[in-house]
């Protein structure tokens, strides 16, 4: 078993407050989670932290605005990849980390890559997961995502990838909808920040429908590209192959 780590809180230039837990462990990576779950959830469930302290490394863990136990506001101007971005810079100042490796997954692979452009002298290496060239919440129609997570209608067509996880989110306990709502639109109305200045590796689930051009996104960023047999958006998280890849791009051994 790992040490579950301290829990800390950093506070943002516009007054949020960003929870995260600190994993024990030299050198720690910052793992950036996706849209409607938390660090925890995304990052010690799926074995990440695990393997990270199996390979003498620590590990920053995060709950993004509007996720888990971090401010939840629910202005849609409140959310964007740069003002997310700040919050990790918020994270690693209170930890007082100079440069770190960042590996983010879906919508966090969005505000890795801002990070990067926001404070490139503090991003050593990148892994993002779990994207391509298109913005999930746009593609699929703001509106309609909006008006599943806030009125519970099915609006977004059923093969959306987000459709199941909007009908999850429907029915679990606790979840601010409203926050949510607010990021969708707020990260929707942003352009995607599509380039890196950093040494990055793109991992995507060979059956993943949200990685559509992932060629595209791999050349954009000048990233090496895995891609994960028969693995799709939930199961290419958890894999093995995703850690023995990116595990050794980010300088750790390997031992899952």
């Amino acid at each position: 078993m790992t040490d579950s780590g301290h829990e800390g809180v950093a506070t943002t230039g516009d007054g949020m407050r960003i929870a995260y837990v600190r994993h024990p462990g030299d050198d720690p990576v910052l793992l950036v989670h996706g849209f409607a779950t938390t660090g925890a959830l995304t990052w010690e469930a799926t074995g990440w932290v695990r393997a990270l302290a199996e390979a003498g490394r620590g590990a920053i863990v995060p709950d993004l605005r509007g996720h888990g136990a971090s401010s939840a506001p629910h202005d849609p101007a409140a959310y964007s990849p740069e003002l997310l971005a700040g919050d990790l810079l918020a994270v690693l100042d209170a930890e007082g980390l100079d440069r770190v490796d960042v590996v983010g997954y879906s919508m966090g692979s969005w505000v890795t890559l801002a990070l990067v452009g926001l404070a490139p002298d503090r991003i050593h290496r990148v892994v993002v997961g779990g994207i391509g060239t298109v913005e999930q919440f746009a593609h699929w129609g703001v509106d309609a995502v909006r008006s599943a997570l806030l009125d519970g209608t099915d609006t977004v067509p059923p093969e959306s990838p987000l459709a199941p996880l909007l009908s999850s989110l429907r029915q679990a306990p606790g979840v601010d909808t409203a926050a949510l709502a607010a990021c969708v639109s707020g990260m929707a109305a942003h352009p995607l920040p599509l380039q890196s200045s950093a040494p990055t590796m793109l991992v995507v689930g060979e059956v993943d429908p949200v990685t559509d051009g992932r060629e595209e996104a791999a050349a954009a960023l000048g990233a090496e590209l895995v891609v994960l047999p028969r693995r799709n958006h939930v199961t290419s998280l958890s894999a093995r192959a995703f850690k023995q890849a990116a595990l050794p791009f980010l300088g750790a051994v390997v031992s899952v």
